[in-house]
């Protein structure tokens, strides 16, 4: 019965309710459990049944322990979509998929027509809540996408090539037609780079708090935002590129050239760590994973390769085109050409297979494709505004807040900021394995002493042999004539091994060459040989 909105113990709806979270935790142990329990009725040692109970007692409460940890701590599945007998997914159409998802996903998918500013560019915060755009011909917007509300937008009345998010959403940089520009959420001028140039990328090392830029000239520089100091400007020397992008896993930069080149670098060298022949043609796009061990790239041969980056090969390689590439938290791959937005999923053995396809309105040209961090969403910019689309299971169902929490109020971020400060990694600490970190360093192979080295440790082996004490003995046997001839075989003695290595240093070795029956003479000489070759 209930009495005041309260569900009294005879309540049968509460008996079912009860019954039902029961027989879902039984499930949950049964699958972390490690099998049936041993019959223990048929043993005779007393002793041996006694430690078999206990270790299963020990098996049972560890699968109820995971169970209520998986049920607290990993609420959401992700799931993708699941087609029936001979249906495709990459023919579900975004009409078709909206209907069938809740309401506060179904607004998450939009199209925004900006005709006047385009094309457009866009960028996710790390927590994936807010969302900033710039438009080619100067218009910028910064928009909460959590609330879907318009925060701020302005013109900045000059060419934006590329937009980027620091540390938080309080501050975002722009590379515009001179030099890139850091703005506040609201809009107003905080500096001018000057020192960068004329930008065409901006990338954020959000553990190092350094903001990378490529110029027109192929300059790559690296700023320090949080002291301001210009920390490394190198001329990558391969000419014109705007295809940057930085590891998740160690902060490599990954650069893109005109001639299928790939190089990679970091702040602390003044050549690229690594420089690889991609394609036969211009590389267009360049993505990496998650867990910085697999990258993509297209080029201008129309190809797009997966690589293995732990063994720099080649895994797979398939022929399309793509302006654009970007993987998601998820490990799916989206890829742009012309109108057609495709979806690549990965069926195992990164064999990725097509998995989803979204074509805009015809005409449009999509310019980059960027996968919304939590969130099942791929946001688009393209010639005639910005859009997004439902992918199911492209994002990280359960967030930790203590990494990224889309939900963080003003004093968590407060608190994240000075802690990313007082956690920043120094420059240094970017390599192409991060590993290496923390370890002891191997030793070096031993290198041959110089001629001076070999002297001193003569005349201090020589000193010493002087310095020993030859013990005296009776019936004349310690004379002394004897006594410093032996005195002269110590010395002799302890610079024997010390003389070739110092012969060798000097360029004239003691031992002289033989010419062994294998030896191959000059034509010249073979008539004075033993044995005529």
């Amino acid at each position: 019965m209930r009495r005041k909105g309260v569900a009294m113990e005879g309540d049968p709806r509460e008996r079912e309710n009860r019954r039902g979270s029961l027989d879902e935790m039984e499930m949950k142990v049964a699958r972390f459990s490690r099998g049936k329990a041993a019959n223990l009725g048929d043993l005779r040692d007393k002793k041996l049944k006694g430690q078999l109970a206990g270790k299963e007692k020990l098996i049972g409460v560890s699968a109820k322990a995971a169970a209520q940890a998986e049920k607290w701590l990993l609420p959401s599945v992700g799931g993708y979509l699941e087609p029936e007998g001979l249906e495709k997914t990459y023919r579900f159409e975004q009409w078709s998929i909206l209907p069938k998802v809740d309401i506060g996903s179904s607004r998450k998918s939009f199209d925004m027509i900006l005709p006047v500013f385009g094309p457009y560019t866009l960028e996710y915060t790390p927590n994936g809540r807010y969302m900033i755009v710039g438009g080619r011909k100067g218009h910028i917007a910064f928009m909460d996408m959590l609330n879907m509300e318009l925060i701020n937008e302005f013109e900045v009345k000059e060419t934006v090539c590329d937009v980027a998010f620091l540390q938080n959403e309080q501050l975002f940089a722009v590379a515009q037609r001179k030099y890139p520009y850091i703005y506040n959420r609201h809009g107003t001028e905080i500096h001018c780079l000057k020192e960068h140039g004329k930008s065409l990328k901006l990338q954020f090392l959000d553990k190092h708090l350094l903001l990378a830029s490529i110029n027109s000239y192929g300059q790559l520089h690296y700023q320090d935002m949080s002291t301001g100091e210009m920390v490394a400007n190198y001329s990558t020397g391969l000419g014109r590129t705007d295809v940057m992008r930085v590891n998740p896993y160690n902060a490599v930069i990954g650069l893109g050239h005109a001639r299928g080149k790939l190089t990679m670098w970091k702040p602390t060298s003044v050549k690229p760590l690594v420089t690889m022949l991609c394609h036969k043609g211009s590389l267009t796009a360049v993505a990496f994973d998650r867990g910085g061990h697999l990258m993509a790239t297209a080029g201008g041969d129309q190809k797009i390769k997966i690589w293995d980056l732990r063994k720099f090969e080649v895994v797979h390689s398939y022929t399309a085109r793509a302006q654009s590439l970007d993987f998601s938290q998820k490990g799916l791959l989206a890829s742009s050409n012309g109108s057609l937005v495709e979806i690549y999923r990965d069926c195992g053995g990164q064999d990725y297979k097509i998995y989803m396809k979204h074509r805009m309105v015809k005409g449009y040209q999509v310019g980059k494709v960027l996968f919304r961090p939590y969130e099942d969403i791929c946001g688009i910019g393209h010639s005639m505004g910005f859009s997004s689309m439902l992918v199911p299971g492209s994002g990280e169902p359960n967030f930790d807040t203590f990494v990224d929490n889309p939900m963080e109020t003003e004093k968590q971020r407060r608190e994240k900021e000075v802690q990313a400060l007082l956690d920043k990694l120094q420059p240094e600490t970017i390599m192409l394995d991060p590993d290496v970190i923390a370890t002891v360093r191997q030793l070096k192979k031993k290198q041959k002493k110089t001629k001076k080295e070999i002297e001193g440790e003569i005349e201090g082996a020589v000193e010493a042999a002087k310095n020993i004490r030859v013990k005296k003995k009776t019936k004349g046997r310690s004379k002394p004539s004897r006594r410093a001839k032996k005195k002269e075989e110590e010395v002799l003695r302890a610079k024997r091994p010390l003389l070739d290595q110092h012969k060798e240093a000097s360029g004239h070795p003691d031992k002289k060459l033989r010419i062994g029956d294998d030896t191959e003479l000059p034509k010249a000489l073979q008539r004075f040989a033993k044995n005529r070759q």
